[in-house]
């Protein structure tokens, strides 16, 4: 997965609520005509890097047959890390920002129904999607939006049009006395096969753990989760483990309390970092053996086989190996090395002083029993 940056300028900023905001993204040259941006499927998002110097993902909204523009809509969170008000804050028309390449990990699959559940900023993929859905005559979807007023929900005229009306419900918390939407009415059939019926939910981990639990009866292929808010390092079962940070050898403890990442930097690995909530990709890392728990939103299916976010995901075992980029300079994986002794069954004073840095780079192609092997990126991959 290498990184491309890309310069764009706001063309329009506006205010979806006192709190939501709308960014038009396009790029332009020299003479002021526009350039065609990369190409994007409904439930891509960018990664931007704000003014404040934290990058953030945000989803792209606009229709992906307009090769000019992004549209993004941006939550300024006062208790958040500072991001989203930079953004928001610091930022004007005429502004220039880098960002990414469109990337898609909420990808829309087909169906012959569907189920569109959003909360809050989770409304902007969701949105997209249903325009998509729409737009192609499939009529059997329904779209849930919970927000806890009128006066906090962005996009509130074009939802409550009365042309969506028999697609749409839009459920303020304020007016129903806090009480939750009931979801179970719409998930007590999951349908067929996922082909036939599909969800799609976008919100904060309240709601997508509620989801979680009301389709259990459904087939795991059938129902998709978004979730920009970041996860948790410590969300599910955590156990403590060792980082061997190779060419060196050197063995890190990692705690219960503490991520790969957090541990790198106490022993003064430097590793670029941004979000640390498994969200903007700023500091991935090669895997380079063994099994991870990822816990990011960020990496697809083939991705974490060959990369790791030390921020959230850990070791799937005891142990967790760690090394440069040179030890995949091979492009040996764990099943097609040797297995290296060093790795596998040296301390780490005998991987650090016995073997020289070829030797340790070389043994870290292959994990040992419960080990991970990760290292930095090399400069293309940054």
């Amino acid at each position: 997965m290498t990184t491309t940056r890309l310069a764009v300028r706001i063309l329009d900023k506006r205010a979806l609520t006192a709190s939501v905001f709308s960014f038009t993204l396009g790029a332009i040259d020299e003479a002021g005509a526009d350039v065609a941006l990369p190409a994007f499927d409904v439930g891509a998002h960018i990664t931007v890097a704000t003014p404040g110097g934290a990058s953030r993902s945000y989803s792209l909204n606009n229709d992906p047959a307009d090769r000019f523009r992004y549209v993004i809509a941006v939550r300024r969170a006062p208790d958040g890390r500072g991001g989203s008000a930079s953004l928001v804050d610091d930022t004007a028309v005429g502004d220039t920002l880098f960002i990414s390449e469109p990337r898609n990990t909420f990808p829309l699959h087909a169906a012959s129904r569907y189920l569109l559940i959003a909360a809050g900023i989770g409304i902007t993929p969701i949105r997209a999607m249903l325009r998509s859905i729409l737009a192609v005559g499939i009529s059997d979807v329904h779209l849930v939006y919970l927000t806890r007023s009128v006066e906090e929900t962005a996009f509130y005229d074009e939802l409550t049009d009365p042309a969506l009306a028999e697609f749409v419900t839009v459920y303020h918390r304020a007016e129903h006395n806090g009480v939750p939407f009931d979801f179970w009415p719409l998930v007590a059939d999951p349908g067929e096969s996922a082909a036939d019926r599909r969800i799609f939910c976008c919100g904060p981990e309240a709601l997508q753990d509620e989801i979680r639990a009301l389709t259990m009866h459904w087939r795991p292929s059938a129902v998709h989760f978004e979730d920009f808010n970041g996860v948790s390092a410590f969300g599910e079962l955590t156990s403590p483990f060792t980082a061997v940070w190779h060419p060196s050898g050197q063995r890190i403890a990692v705690s219960t309390q503490e991520t790969l990442l957090d541990a790198l930097r106490r022993e003064n690995i430097e590793v670029p970092s941004s979000c640390e909530s498994g969200t903007c990709g700023t500091c991935r890392i090669r895997l380079i053996a063994g099994a991870a728990l990822h816990r990011d939103v960020v990496l697809d299916a083939d991705e974490r086989e060959h990369y790791l976010m030390p921020c959230v995901s850990r070791a799937d075992a005891a142990s967790v190996d760690a090394g440069t980029a040179d030890a995949r300079s091979t492009g040996e994986r764990a099943g097609d090395a040797p297995t290296g002794e060093a790795a596998g069954h040296a301390s780490g004073a005998e991987a650090a002083g016995d073997a020289s840095g070829a030797e340790a780079a070389g043994d870290a192609s292959a994990a040992g029993a419960n080990e991970l092997i990760v290292g930095p990126l090399d400069a293309q991959e940054r």
